[in-house]
């Protein structure tokens, strides 16, 4: 995939994967199933939920260091300050053939646009928190925590579609 394909590929994901509702119960909810699909794909990663100005859920898997963490934190910096995933904004300073610090003024040290952080948005409002993974190369990072929000969404989708048939 070339990065413009993958900038609209992402672009579309961001559209797609918007919440209802979201809760504390529901943060639990998907962080655990992103640890069994790390663990179905034999894959070792730290997770970071947050929303409403709190740490939901959090978890360090065996094989996982205490850099995962800062590459989290680095990681939700981005998403925070653009409103866009970590890896749609790295893959757009990659296409303009330039960097985070040169493009944005800030340091890279606190912001990393690689790939594995998510906005949490609602439906009918903004950015509300961000969902994490690091430990993983950053496609797949961002495929690891994508794939298990788009299934959250589709079964939020699926139950107002059937509660209001």
């Amino acid at each position: 995939m070339t990065i413009a394909e993958e900038i609209k590929h992402i672009d579309e994901q961001e559209k797609r994967i918007r919440f209802s509702s979201f809760t504390p119960d529901l943060a639990f909810e998907i962080g655990t199933a992103i640890r069994a699909e790390a663990l179905r794909r034999g894959v070792a990663v730290a997770i970071d939920i947050r929303a409403f100005g709190q740490i939901l859920f959090h978890c360090a898997m065996a094989g996982t260091a205490p850099d995962n963490e800062r590459w989290i934190e680095r990681k939700i910096a981005v998403v925070t300050r653009f409103h866009r995933s970590s890896f749609l904004v790295g893959r757009k300073l990659a296409a303009a053939g330039t960097t985070i610090d040169e493009k944005s003024f800030v340091s890279p040290f606190e912001f990393s646009p690689h790939g594995g952080c998510f906005p949490i948005r609602l439906t009918d409002g903004g950015v509300i928190g961000t969902a994490t993974v690091s430990g993983l190369p950053q496609e797949e990072d961002h495929d690891l925590v994508t794939s298990v929000l788009e299934r959250f969404v589709q079964t939020q989708q699926d139950s107002a579609d059937k509660n209001g048939a």
